[in-house]
């Protein structure tokens, strides 16, 4: 359960400004059909995570606890500078619904955003920090679906009243703070 809620978390607040919330924006303006849109952003997201979330395992498995905890010391860190870098999406991106329809196009356009994207990246590392592949996997999908639906829901508008370098400061500290734990080898009882 603390490998789900803590990367439900995460990847919230990571995902907040982030070019796949930006997508979904896009997404949402141009076809106005909310149901296929979340229902390809919650299947791009499940595969995406779920083969970032075995990396992030079979790492594990791989190399040594002592060396895991500088790689993941070191991409928790990296990960609170990447959050304060604003994102931004191509409008390439959403020109698949032609061939696709809305649900196909979303899934292939998320799919594709996603790919060594922040979220992704923080999939494998806390992937690599819990035994818990499959509570990873939901949390940081659970965490896609928080920031993404009220994207696709309600529309610009209402990511603009979001502070987003707010969030993304709050992020970035958490990533940053997490980073340090990992690196002084202190155990927390989320850690453990």
């Amino acid at each position: 359960m603390e490998a789900f809620l803590f990367s439900t978390g995460f990847v919230a607040l990571a995902e907040i400004g982030d070019k796949t919330q930006l997508l979904a924006l896009l997404l949402a303006a141009r076809f106005k059909r909310p149901i296929p849109i979340i229902a390809g952003i919650f299947v791009a997201t499940v595969l995406n995570h779920a083969l970032a979330g075995s990396l992030g395992s079979w790492l594990t498995a791989l190399v040594p606890a002592d060396i895991m905890r500088w790689v993941l010391g070191g991409s928790f860190l990296a990960m609170a500078v990447w959050l304060l870098i604003p994102d931004s999406i191509d409008d390439e991106d959403t020109r698949l619904q032609d061939k696709l329809g809305v649900f196909g196009a979303t899934v292939i356009a998320f799919f594709l955003a996603e790919m060594g994207d922040k979220t992704q990246i923080a999939t494998v590392a806390l992937a690599a920090r819990f035994d818990s592949l499959m509570g990873v996997v939901m949390g940081t999908t659970a965490g896609m679906m928080l920031a993404n639906v009220p994207a696709v829901l309600l529309g610009e508008a209402a990511a603009k009243r979001i502070p987003v370098k707010w969030v993304h400061g709050c992020a970035a500290l958490l990533f940053a703070v997490l980073g340090v734990v990992v690196l002084s080898g202190v155990q927390l009882g989320f850690m453990g």
